[in-house]
């Protein structure tokens, strides 16, 4: 079993910063892609970055220039820095990791979230 847990959320300001961190655990053969996506209540959820195993990034227009993401592969971990935030940043954010448990198999698999609040 493969599980993503994320940390690093919380209360910040608008304009401030904060790092999330997600780090994967259990049974890997490999893992492609990853990525952060945020969500709203109302609205889907949507992707704020994504990193292929290679280091290619890609961005959503509202965080570029903003937001960076990286990847640890000997760590199995992907990071989200989030600078200038603003209101708008506030949601919960999930990280997903394309992973190969084995050989032959290849899953989606999604942390559990962790709140970002960007508030006064």
């Amino acid at each position: 079993q493969v599980q993503l847990v994320e940390s690093g959320g919380g209360l910040v300001q608008p304009g401030g910063s904060l790092r999330l961190s997600c780090v994967a655990s259990g049974s890997i053969f490999s893992i492609n892609d990853m990525g952060w996506y945020r969500q709203v209540p109302g609205k889907q959820r949507e992707l704020v970055a994504d990193i292929t195993s290679n280091g290619r990034t890609n961005y959503a227009d509202f965080v570029k220039g903003r937001f960076t993401i990286a990847r640890d592969n000997a760590k199995k971990m992907v990071y989200l820095q989030m600078n200038s935030l603003k209101p708008e940043d506030t949601a919960v954010y999930y990280c997903k990791m394309m992973v190969w448990p084995n050989r032959w198999s290849q899953y989606d698999y999604w942390g559990q979230g962790t709140q970002v609040t960007v508030s006064s």
